[in-house]
């Protein structure tokens, strides 16, 4: 998204295409946090820890742009969506030059530990007799293992 949007100049026109449905926010919101979530807030001060190694990721002044608005802004005030913890992490794995086809994954992996302390929980408490998932897995029941030399 902040690629598209270009520059923090373009910041206003994205806005408004956001605002007419035709583009999605993409880092803002999240479904318990209906304020500033605290986690962006950590994370955004990581990033400029980041940019001490890797140098200033460009991408940082569209997003503090894009911030800017949203908390000054009613349409964002008012439907809660403030910066949520992968708006900002998105942009320190780009400027960790990850290629961003696998930012979802990387988005994925800090979450893993809390899936399965979840899942530790529920399989201890005795009183939880079935546990129905809000979620159904509809990828391939099982794959070959392809050695990382024999991959594509």
């Amino acid at each position: 998204m902040l690629n598209e949007i270009g520059s923090a100049k373009n910041v206003a026109k994205y806005i408004k295409r956001v605002k007419a449905g035709e583009m999605r926010l993409m880092g803002f919101g999240h479904r318990v946090y209906k304020n500033y979530d605290p986690r962006a807030k950590i994370i955004k001060e990581t990033a400029y820890q980041v940019f001490e190694v890797t140098g200033k990721n460009p991408l940082i002044d569209i997003a503090l742009e894009l911030e800017r608005i949203a908390l000054e802004d009613d349409y964002f005030v008012g439907r809660k969506l403030y910066p949520n913890v992968d708006f900002y992490s998105g942009i320190i794995y780009e400027a960790l030059e990850f290629p961003t086809n696998i930012f979802t994954v990387l988005f994925a992996i800090p979450r893993t530990a809390g899936w399965v302390a979840q899942w530790m929980e529920m399989v201890a408490d005795e009183t939880m007799r079935i546990a129905r998932p809000r979620q159904i897995y509809t990828g391939p029941d099982e794959r070959d293992f392809v050695p990382l030399e024999d991959r594509e």
